[in-house]
């Protein structure tokens, strides 16, 4: 990953607009897994990341349906691009996975992105960029680490 780093965000602007960059770096088939605790901004950073590939639809953490499916643009190459934006919370185990077809997501072409990603860092046998979100000391603080 080239971004190899720990940014603190002020506020969940801060966060999304972080997103926004770190897209910059995306590419089709890539698998990002977001770690950390309920409330540390991982939402807000996907939201950042739908917004730079022009994504209309509204964003928001699929908890209770698993994965939710965005059509984005390429900032590439001006083309169409799917982005599975995946909340594994509820998931107990590798057998989940299979369970709703998520190696089928990962050979779309497209882009995925997993919150509470423990699961499919097993399953993925670590091949997925990591992204670690924890509060930081102030109210809106957020310390984002790339790993």
């Amino acid at each position: 990953m080239i971004c190899r780093e720990t940014i603190i965000s002020a506020s969940p602007e801060d966060t999304f607009q972080a997103g926004k960059k770190f897209a910059e770096d995306l590419r089709r088939n890539s698998v990002t897994g977001f770690f950390g605790d309920l409330g540390t901004g991982k939402t807000q950073f996907i939201k950042g990341i739908c917004d730079f590939f022009k994504v209309k639809e509204a964003v928001n953490s699929p908890t209770f349906i698993i994965v939710n499916e965005y059509s984005g643009i390429s900032d590439s190459d001006n083309s169409a691009i799917k982005i599975f934006h995946f909340d594994f919370y509820r998931l107990k185990n590798m057998s989940d996975l299979y369970s709703i077809g998520f190696e089928n997501y990962t050979d779309q072409n497209g882009i995925c992105l997993i919150e509470w990603a423990e699961l499919a860092d097993e399953y993925l046998q670590g091949n997925l960029q990591k992204i670690y979100f924890e509060h930081g000391q102030k109210e809106n603080e957020r310390i984002i680490k790339f790993k």
